[in-house]
């Protein structure tokens, strides 16, 4: 009985507060690790559509290049994946680039068809073009702002069409020289 009762009261475990400090820990590095891989997964998101508009801005003036235009839209409508804007299929949103200029089409890897968010528009007339990222879901203001390049100043808030002079951001784009007040 003796060797009982010495067993009950050994301290070979852990007590009630050691086990909620080692807890605590734990879920403080889940979290910050959660953090820390959101926002990898989100630079990796931004760098994926910066590296599509270079990609297609390059197919676009390799076809102008053949062609002596841009791929012209018909009907003279935006046209996109998404339905609200036209419902195409990815490589028939800019009509002729693919797969003579470049081998398939991209979307944003945010993109919603049926919510018309973070979806890739054009527009062109053949002599200008307009490519759009338009209202793209999960960048902020400040996410936006650091690729002053890419902010299309239509979609900025501000009077100029053709210059960035406002403070709500909602699209990135890329366009020839004409494109600008589109």
């Amino acid at each position: 009985m003796k060797k009982f009762l010495k067993a009950l009261t050994s301290n070979k475990g852990f007590t009630l507060i050691e086990l909620i400090v080692v807890i605590a820990i734990i879920a403080m590095l889940v979290t910050t690790g959660a953090v820390a891989f959101g926002g990898a997964q989100k630079g990796s998101r931004i760098a994926k559509r910066q590296g599509d508009l270079k990609a297609i801005e390059t197919a676009l003036e390799f076809y102008y290049a053949a062609n002596g235009s841009y791929p012209i839209n018909p009907t003279w409508a935006w046209r996109s994946e998404c339905t609200g804007w036209g419902g195409h299929a990815a490589n028939d949103v800019i009509p002729g680039l693919v797969p003579t200029y470049m081998k398939s089409f991209p979307s944003d890897p945010s993109m919603k068809i049926a919510g018309n968010t973070s979806c890739y528009l054009y527009l062109s007339n053949g002599t200008d073009y307009k490519l759009l990222d338009h209202d793209i879901a999960d960048l902020t203001q400040e996410d936006y702002a650091k690729s002053k390049n890419l902010i299309d100043p239509v979609r900025d808030s501000g009077t100029n069409g053709c210059l960035v002079d406002g403070t709500k951001i909602w699209s990135w784009a890329i366009y020839s020289s004409g494109g600008c007040g589109w």
